[in-house]
């Protein structure tokens, strides 16, 4: 006995068949579950940027003197350097190993921005021209840090000459019975002036923190 089949009888045995395929293609999942991927740690320009963010409240609030924040960018800036010596190294990627290598670093940079932040020294501006004059320098590095305009690099230049002339003036005013002379005062306002210029000059070449918006 001959069967026939016609293209009719075909058609729902091959639906039949494509459903059983793209069943078995579609992944499962436990019931009350949805697929979901692990929260991934901050990126290293993240909690470089979080690192920064500190340190800029830090100088802003008067935590920080500028010998504080010169050594805390100083430290940023040479983890900075290794993370782009490790990068070119590699094709622009960091391996797992330099990856920790780097959180470490941080972690451990992070734990002196605390310290830093709530020990004794604050920066003591005084209400005086001299005084209002180095708080106005700190408030705009503290711009510039919290902005992105200033690398590590350049933040600590530019605390390390105000850490000197921090330094001057108080050894003046310890020589001077706690005051200035007209002329170490006209003096403060010219390292002041050379300064202010640096600060602009930093703040607007070409030099940016990673990620910052240009």
């Amino acid at each position: 006995m001959t069967i026939k089949f016609s293209k009719w009888n075909l058609v729902p045995a091959m639906v039949f068949l494509f459903s059983t395929v793209a069943l078995a293609q579609t992944p499962t999942s436990t019931p009350g579950t949805t697929p979901s991927t692990p929260a991934a740690d901050p990126s290293i320009a993240q909690r470089k940027e979080n690192q920064q963010d500190r340190i800029a409240q830090g100088i802003k609030s008067g935590q920080l003197t500028a010998g504080e924040t010169s050594n805390l960018e100083t430290k940023e800036a040479a983890i900075n350097g290794e993370t782009r010596a490790d990068r070119a190294a590699n094709g622009g990627k960091l391996t797992q190993a330099e990856k920790q290598q780097v959180n470490q670093q941080q972690n451990q940079l992070s734990k002196q921005i605390y310290n830093d932040k709530h020990n004794a020294s604050t920066a003591q501006y005084g209400n005086n021209q001299v005084g209002q004059r180095r708080e106005n320098q700190q408030d705009r590095i503290a711009q510039g840090v919290k902005s992105g305009q200033l690398t590590a690099g350049e933040t600590a230049k530019l605390e390390n000459q105000q850490k000197g002339i921090n330094q001057q003036v108080a050894a003046d005013r310890s020589a001077n019975g706690g005051k200035l002379t007209p002329g170490e005062k006209q003096q403060v306002n010219k390292e002041q002036n050379n300064a202010s210029k640096n600060i602009y000059n930093k703040k607007h070449n070409g030099k940016t923190q990673p990620g910052a918006k240009k």
